[in-house]
């Protein structure tokens, strides 16, 4: 009988030749996705992965588990200990190459990064991502604020925002100027701010500083109990853990693209101006290599 999820994983994989078809399928579920297993139902593992609940279950008592509740449990465990800092996590990073090899490693890495990806596909997702673009279209000035790993998610959303002629400023300075932008915003104005755990202490207390001033907040996050999303007015939140020692920002900049490209779309006539501008000056200014027209 197992007695965490890393020997659970191993005689899955070491069995999973001589494991019957249904069985195997579960087993292939639970090996590609141990954050799911951990953090989801029953059911809507079933749902998700499109294997019976029963079937889940005999894979649970073929290793002598009463039911499929004790392999979350052994998942979630695995979770709650998973090392705090980014050394101890470097370290289940070394050991996993070192197991399975790099090939293994890579896989592990992308298939994780297709599973937060894909869940921002769902319906609540869906509607918090189209609530944040709401509150930021409406918006008179948009400001984007983010600190180290988060600053180039909030980056982009500027950046993209600019170019179809839209009130963006960034939150950022030289000599620690940054949040000087910030004195004259308002009523009416919005920030994005960006920060996952380890949450950034100046990211928060902006967004504080930021409601004070009777502006609105629209959180980049990780979790409902991030002390972003006790700030913010519309919030979406991501998931970001993955095999390295590192957390991944690519949902982040999933949504950041998604609410400009939504904001984009709701400004309509304006964005095609915009965008005209934006195309004509980086044209006098011989920004980009034109590419060569071919010759027939």
């Amino acid at each position: 009988m197992p007695r965490s999820s890393t020997e659970f994983a191993s005689q899955l994989k070491s069995r999973f030749a001589s494991l019957p078809p249904q069985i195997r399928e579960a087993a292939r579920w639970v090996i590609d996705h141990p954050v799911d297993v951990a953090v989801l139902s029953l059911r809507e593992q079933a749902r998700r992965s499109g294997i019976a609940p029963a079937t889940l279950t005999r894979l649970a008592q073929r290793f002598g588990l009463k039911g499929y509740d004790e392999i979350r449990a052994l998942y979630a465990e695995g979770l709650r200990e998973r090392p705090a800092t980014f050394r101890g996590r470097a370290e289940e990073l070394l050991a996993r190459r070192v197991s399975a090899g790099d090939a293994a490693l890579a896989q592990d890495m992308f298939a994780s990064l297709a599973r937060h990806l894909n869940a921002l596909s769902g319906p609540e997702a869906i509607r918090q991502v189209v609530a944040a673009a709401e509150m930021i279209a409406a918006a008179s000035r948009v400001f984007s604020f983010g600190q180290r790993s988060s600053f180039t998610v909030a980056f982009i959303f500027h950046y993209v925002r600019s170019l179809f002629g839209s009130h963006s400023i960034l939150v950022d300075g030289p000599g620690a100027t940054g949040r000087d932008v910030l004195r004259g915003i308002g009523r009416g104005d919005v920030m994005l701010a960006v920060t996952v755990e380890p949450y950034n202490r100046e990211t928060v207390e902006t967004a504080q500083y930021v409601k004070s001033r009777a502006a609105r907040v629209v959180a980049i996050t990780d979790s409902e109990l991030s002390p972003l999303a006790a700030v913010a007015d519309r919030c979406v939140l991501i998931r970001t853990e993955t095999p390295s020692f590192f957390h991944t920002m690519s949902p982040a900049f999933a949504v950041a693209e998604c609410l400009a490209a939504l904001v984009a779309a709701r400004r309509g006539e304006e964005t095609l101006a915009g965008l005209a501008e934006s195309e004509r000056q980086l044209a006098a200014l011989n920004t980009y290599i034109a590419r060569k027209k071919r010759t027939r």
